[in-house]
């Protein structure tokens, strides 16, 4: 039987980056991985979602060449070639972390992995089921697209966000059901190549975890570019007729029935704890999450979760900072929690949507006395020479003791802007010091502290 100190079961942003942490602090490590290195993000996700997501913007700015004072006579795109870019970048990603793998001198077993008593963890291939043994078992399984019982997907025409990002042909009409951040990125994507794009949300606002204004902001923009959205909306069944799909919907004032060729179901994601031997080790589990501590320890000894499958954002960073942490906890590191009220959201449609922190009717719903300060990007130098004048930066503090409650932005570049603001909040940054710490210009990111301005009323610029 294989000895190791540590073995990780799944080898996604959350699996593979807490395997570099662990080698790099001298424990022997190995990772079990059923198909492909780098896991959901890498290969599914994040990673080939930005790739599409660039694919439309320079389309987009073909479309708009006019507007720069550039004549181009003649553009178009070629589906299939750009489907192919963005696996190919997916695919050297995996390579890339198969390389830091083996830098790392760690072990990747193939298969698919089971917890099982006494510390071990059987890995099942198709051909044969070898034991492995470790003094620390990590559960890093990840999640998949979550399927409701209206919309049953059948990968062809009603189909998850895996399937949405390597379609044969793109669809004349699509119809995206969820207006999260894998709703709202795929509904950009396919409007901006040419497919009439409907949205379908059973809440009262696209993005409803964002900010109020991101949200009307962001509608705003999809309807200007013609995306038709439908919010307070409960999708009651789907019909395949023929090639083609019937969506009923159901609004507040009637019933009515969306035709289109394919259906996005992008409702959230189901956690991968089934099959992996949780009930057998008698590992915790509660509403399809792992149960753990402060540092990822499960209710049993020498058991680990971190990632989707515990109660933390479903996000890749949140993922690999679990991970290091977890993996640091264990080498006898004096170690904080994460802070999960200081995690980045970040969502890559254009325009982009980044934030942190509170909201502002959660501020004001905790009771704080808050300033709240914007700024649009219709008065940035930069975005209106780069043409993106589209979206603003929200900030909101405590009045009483200037403590940097949120922030909330939408606009070109945001998602690459948003860390400023989680840096401040980590170091307790006022206000005041915000304002008074010099930016560049021109740039997007002086949108910050005119927003910093705005709040305590010495804006210059609107």
């Amino acid at each position: 039987m294989n000895e190791y100190d540590i073995i990780i079961i799944g080898s996604g942003p959350g699996g593979y980056v807490t395997a570099i942490r662990s080698s790099q602090l001298g424990f022997k490590t190995a990772i079990v991985e059923k198909e492909s290195l780098g896991g959901v993000c890498l290969n599914w996700g994040c990673i080939p979602t930005k790739a599409l997501l660039k694919s439309a913007q320079v389309f987009n700015y073909l479309k708009h060449a006019k507007d720069y004072g550039l004549t181009i006579k003649e553009y178009d795109k070629d589906f299939k070639s750009v489907i192919n870019r963005s696996r190919e970048v997916a695919a050297g990603m995996s390579k890339g972390v198969q390389f830091l793998m083996k830098k790392n001198k760690i072990d990747i077993i193939n298969g698919h992995g089971k917890v099982l008593p006494e510390k071990k963890v059987s890995v099942s291939n198709g051909k044969k089921t070898n034991e492995y043994s470790a003094k620390h078992i990590i559960i890093a399984t990840g999640s998949r697209s979550r399927e409701l019982p209206s919309i049953p997907q059948n990968g062809k025409n009603i189909v998850g966000y895996r399937k949405a990002m390597t379609l044969e042909k793109q669809p004349k009409k699509l119809v995206v059901v969820g207006s999260g951040a894998i709703g709202i990125e795929f509904a950009y994507f396919y409007n901006t190549m040419g497919t009439e794009v409907v949205i379908v949300e059973y809440l009262d606002r696209i993005l409803p975890v964002e900010d109020e204004e991101v949200s009307k902001q962001l509608e705003r923009s999809f309807k200007k570019s013609g995306i038709k959205i439908f919010t307070n909306t409960e999708v009651k069944k789907v019909e395949t007729k023929n090639k083609s799909v019937d969506i009923t919907i159901k609004t507040k004032s009637k019933e009515e029935i969306l035709n289109a060729d394919v259906v996005l179901s992008a409702v959230g994601i189901k956690t991968n704890i089934e099959n992996i031997g949780l009930e057998d080790v008698g590992i915790a589990t509660d509403k399809d999450k792992i149960m753990v501590n402060d540092f990822y320890q499960t209710n049993l000894p020498g058991y680990y979760a971190i990632g989707d499958v515990t109660r933390g954002q479903s996000l890749a960073h949140v993922a690999s900072a679990e991970g290091i942490l977890c993996v640091e906890k264990i080498a006898g590191h004096n170690s904080e929690p994460l802070d999960y009220g200081n995690i980045p959201g970040c969502t890559y449609c254009t325009p982009e949507v980044a934030s942190v922190g509170m909201t502002e009717t959660q501020a004001k719903e905790k009771g704080y006395e808050i300033k709240v300060g914007k700024f649009p990007f219709s008065a940035s130098g930069k975005a209106q020479a780069g043409g993106n004048p589209d979206g603003f930066v929200k900030v909101i503090f405590d009045a009483k003791y200037g403590e940097w409650l949120g922030c909330h932005m939408i606009g070109s570049g945001v998602t690459d802007m948003i860390a400023e603001a989680v840096i401040g909040r980590k170091l307790e940054t006022t206000g005041q010091e915000v304002l008074k710490t010099v930016h560049p210009h021109p740039t997007m990111s002086e949108a910050v502290m005119e927003a910093v301005a705005d709040a305590y009323d010495e804006v210059i610029h609107i």
